[in-house]
């Protein structure tokens, strides 16, 4: 660490300790906003401080919320039999981003028996009738979705897991096998 730099070395650390950062743009975050735009800096600052203070998990489903319940939980529009499970509040945002689903979510991060209990009070609350598997497509994953399914089997469930297969606009070459066998498994009549 350069003498007199301490605090700019200290800024550095603290941006390459993000996921996906690395140093050349731990470096380029940091001047940015030392030396370009200190508004810039007090803002998000001001920001993470606030969200770090304000936003928890729904003590309902486990999404990201301001409040108690968020507003998935609380939006009556939504499909209240349809639920969508993930394993990370992020991931809801990404679903929401495709506009493809108007259910509920649940967040399970971990399969323990508070997690689960609570999935069965919301299953059995809103009379769910389809279940969507949202998660990354592994082994361990189709194990984690199996178990679930018998701790549901009380109920009469429609379960489904999002489809697998080769990516829009990636070559053959460059897919791996677990991906192309599921795409040739799950193929399509055109």
């Amino acid at each position: 660490m350069k003498k007199g730099l301490e605090k700019f070395y200290e800024l550095v650390e603290a941006f390459e300790s993000l996921p996906t950062v690395g140093k050349k743009s731990a470096l380029r975050l940091a001047y940015h906003i030392v030396m370009n735009d200190n508004y810039c800096g007090v803002k998000l600052a001001h920001s993470i401080e606030s969200a770090i203070k304000n936003i928890k998990k729904c003590t309902k489903c486990g999404s990201m919320s301001e409040h108690e319940i968020c507003e998935f939980c609380l939006d009556e529009t939504r499909n209240q039999k349809m639920l969508c499970i993930v394993q990370s509040a992020k991931d809801i945002f990404v679903i929401e981003e495709s506009k493809q689903f108007d259910g509920l979510y649940f967040v399970i991060e971990e399969l323990d028996e508070h997690n689960m209990n609570k999935l069965i009070d919301l299953v059995n609350e809103n009379r769910v009738t389809d279940i969507l598997f949202a998660i990354t497509p592994s082994i361990s994953n189709d194990a984690f979705i199996l178990f679930i399914e018998d701790k549901l089997k009380q109920f009469d469930i429609n379960f489904m897991k999002i489809a697998q297969g080769v990516p829009t606009g990636v070559s053959l070459e460059n897919v791996d096998l677990i991906s192309l066998s599921k795409a040739i498994e799950s193929k399509v009549i055109i």
